[in-house]
């Protein structure tokens, strides 16, 4: 009897034909688990009401963004952040009814698990991994109690990742630009996007599909376009921002005025622009015969796909997510609800590196420590930068490709 126990409880951690039997009392357990912070929890006030006030001036007929401003400052988001948090308004009472907006939260934290297990169904992840994914204590908080408009931004991410998974790429391109119109930091992605699209399709389609980004945009921000485009633009896509430093979570062991200086913001720049590059030309097109082939044979014959190797789907979420990584790591300045962007990515990405599992849950342990210490500190921001740089390193020499093509 206890033998037959030991071996079902083995095949619903190991075997893939119960991936959806664990994956399911996940998602049930953490949504017992969501209502119980909601209920015993203290919701914390820090943008939801600033979010409130701009959809009240944006329904007195305000389009013009520099007009657009709240408690906490002015609107920065794009216009897809103005659709959503508008329909928010009238559901939850112009924002007063904050625990229908939690349960709004919860339920879209229940749709983040539910896309995250999808995800790692594709990719074949082990179905164990999915045990690690209601760990987070910051991930609860930024959903269910501070509400941040990166839940959102969030969830047409992970869509995007499993259409563009399911070779679903009109669909992908749609969900990605949603994500963008939420929230600038989706643009990480695009690096990514543009190799998987290159190699998929060519130059051609890859073309048109940036077309149709664009063109989505456009479409969502219309009237404020209209009202006063640079001043949308500005606000909305500001790739110059200057961040308060005492909300950094990952620069704290750097003095203000270097933090604030832009020499450092050109350093990150140059920084990200190249770790990108080398992974383009070393890690990324290896399966193609390198990146000089790929771009030849795209270059050569742009209305046909130019790789060589499958776009398989470990390979969709290992580029995204690593071209993610790559972005955060380099970031200007981190806050808190940042943390969203690549929480419930890890458990896959230290997977796809080669260190042993101790040293994988160890990496995981210390980046959810540093989210989790306020305010941060000199040594919780030097282990967030340490841990996040050596998961990279990891999959450098680990698998940039996905598990999948090093078993072909």
């Amino acid at each position: 009897m206890q033998s037959s126990v030991f071996k079902h409880a083995q095949s619903l951690i190991f075997d893939q034909q119960y991936f959806w039997i664990i994956a399911s009392l996940l998602v049930l357990g953490d949504a017992f688990l969501t209502q119980l912070i909601i209920r015993f929890v203290p919701y914390t006030e820090i943008d939801w009401e600033t979010y409130m006030v701009h959809i009240d001036l944006y329904l007195k007929g305000e389009r013009d963004y520099v007009n657009i401003t709240g408690p906490t400052g002015p609107l920065v988001y794009p216009a897809g952040h103005v659709h959503i948090h508008r329909l928010l308004h009238l559901i939850t009472d112009a924002g007063r009814n904050v625990a229908q907006a939690q349960q709004i939260y919860g339920g879209l934290y229940m749709l983040s698990i539910a896309l995250v297990c999808a995800i790692y169904k594709k990719a074949k992840v082990p179905n164990w991994t999915l045990l690690l994914l209601p760990l987070s204590k910051r991930l609860h908080s930024i959903f269910v109690l501070r509400l941040f408009n990166d839940c959102w931004s969030l969830i047409f991410v992970q869509a995007a990742i499993l259409a563009f998974q399911s070779a679903r790429d009109d669909i992908g391109i749609l969900l990605f630009s949603l994500a963008l119109s939420v929230k600038m930091s989706a643009i990480l992605y695009l690096p990514g996007l543009l190799v998987i699209l290159f190699k998929r399709h060519g130059l051609f389609a890859t073309i048109r599909h940036m077309l149709v980004l664009a063109c989505t945009q456009i479409l969502l921000a219309r009237s404020f376009l209209i009202a006063n485009a640079e001043s949308y633009l500005r606000n909305a896509f500001d790739l110059s921002r200057v961040f308060l430093y005492k909300w950094t979570v990952n620069w704290r062991f750097v003095d203000e005025r270097t933090f604030l200086s832009p020499a450092w913001a050109k350093g990150l720049l140059v920084g990200h622009v190249t770790m990108l590059i080398a992974f383009g030309l070393f890690r990324w097109c290896r399966g193609d015969g390198g990146v000089a082939r790929v771009l030849l044979r795209g270059l050569r014959r742009p209305g046909r796909p130019a790789g060589l190797a499958p776009v398989d789907p470990d390979y969709v979420a290992t580029v995204l997510m690593t071209s993610n990584l790559i972005g955060i790591i380099f970031a200007r300045s981190l806050h808190y609800q940042f943390y969203s962007w690549y929480s419930q990515q890890l458990p896959f990405l230290t997977q796809r590196t080669r260190f042993p599992f101790i040293m994988q849950m160890a990496l995981m342990g210390a980046i959810e420590y540093a989210w989790n210490v306020y305010p941060s500190t000199p040594l919780s921001s030097g282990l967030l930068l340490a841990a996040n740089s050596l998961l990279l390193l990891g999959i450098w020499f680990g698998y940039p490709e996905g598990k999948m093509f090093s078993k072909r």
